[in-house]
């Protein structure tokens, strides 16, 4: 895959926000001096966008155990905002050609990388030889090899991994996982989930730059349907064939506009997936023997919405999926307590993503697929 310079990536970056969409053990958990326990597990953004704006940074304000630490941004006036913002002290602040240097910074345990995909791999395995823990932004990279290179990179310095994949640390899907898990309706037989957005405006956003995001819709949006048949069913696919749409190619001339997908599982249970960036999609249901249940809406920042074929509602208060998330980790850093979203579960996505984008290019044949139980965490 071409890359991409970092002063590109800048350029790209700002021509790209306006099209964001929607959307262990305690020896290692506080780097490696022995200093006092911390309360609080300092985090630093790398890439100040819409969603580290938006989303992490507030989130950040109220969780529990970890806080926003540090940044890491090419773009001076953003320094100076956030520093304002948050009270964030000059120290902690970096730009992409110091920021190997953050390994000497004892505020900061936990770098979350929240750049576009191309940009994870090296941004991670950095962070880990800077002796920091890890969050990788979903998709985990642009290929299973880069994200191989990701996990090794933290095994060998030490460092926990996580994916930002939020959905693991949300009530309602874990109240799926409960069904699926304690079967008051029977077994799953069936599972499909929708995923996806219009994209208007901004053909240059680096979404829709393949050298930056590695892929389309699916990249983006479709790991949420991924995601969300698999905790639908608590296993792995089996097989998956996919075929992918496209009705406006003038302005998805790079990346995929929409994709459908069938996927197998153990058993006869059968799922079906579709993502796009040209059409609203928002929606897991789950079919089982005796009833079925419904996430609408299932993927975005909430409030979410529930109900099941009895007539009882999934509701629960609303919280920052992000702050949920980022404590699960740090708790999981601090505490030895499991970790939600590893590194094998982002892999194994990017197997089925390849997998996915590999049917497409031969005409939708059945792709086979032997996961066993990488990247399933049960509760």
């Amino acid at each position: 895959m071409k890359k991409i310079s970092r002063r590109r990536f800048n350029t790209k970056l700002s021509q790209g926000i306006a099209g964001t969409a929607i959307l262990g053990s305690v020896g290692l958990g506080y780097g490696f001096s022995p200093k006092k326990e911390k309360k609080k597990l300092g985090i630093a953004l790398v890439g100040l966008g819409s969603y580290s704006g938006g989303q992490l940074a507030p989130g950040l304000q109220d969780a529990e155990h970890c806080y926003l630490a540090g940044i890491v941004t090419g773009t001076p006036a953003k320094e100076k905002e956030w520093m304002a913002k948050y009270n964030i002290p000059k120290k902690n602040v970096y730009n992409y050609e110091n920021f190997d240097s953050i390994a000497k910074n004892s505020d900061i345990d936990i770098v979350y990388v929240v750049l576009p995909n191309s940009m994870h791999a090296e941004f991670c395995i950095r962070a880990a030889k800077a002796g920091k823990h890890v969050i990788c932004e979903k998709p985990m990279a642009v290929s299973v090899a880069e994200c191989d290179a990701i996990i090794n990179a933290c095994n060998e310095a030490g460092v926990k991994l996580s994916v930002g994949y939020r959905m693991q640390s949300d009530p309602y899907t874990n109240e799926i996982k409960r069904l699926v898990k304690e079967k008051p309706y029977g077994s799953v037989r069936y599972v499909s989930s929708d995923a996806g957005y219009i994209s208007r405006g901004n053909p240059d956003q680096w979404r829709l730059n393949h050298a930056l995001s590695g892929g389309g819709a699916l990249m983006n949006m479709g790991v949420y349907s991924i995601q969300s048949n698999i905790y639908g069913t608590g296993q792995n696919p089996i097989s998956v064939a996919a075929q992918e749409f496209s009705s406006k190619p003038e302005y998805f001339k790079d990346t995929d506009e929409t994709i459908t997908a069938q996927m197998e599982f153990p058993e006869g249970v059968v799922g079906n997936l579709f993502t796009s960036h040209n059409a609203n999609a928002n929606r897991l249901f789950v079919s089982f023997e005796k009833g079925w249940a419904e996430l609408n809406p299932c993927h975005s920042y909430g409030p979410l919405s529930g109900r099941t074929s009895d007539g009882k509602e999934i509701k629960f208060p609303h919280q920052s999926q992000q702050k949920l998330q980022m404590d699960d980790f740090a708790k999981h850093i601090m505490l030895g307590t499991t970790n939600y979203a590893p590194g094998e579960m982002g892999k194994r996505d990017m197997i089925i993503v390849e997998a996915i984008y590999k049917s497409i290019k031969e005409g939708g044949k059945k792709i086979p697929l032997d996961l066993g139980d990488m990247g399933i965490v049960r509760r």
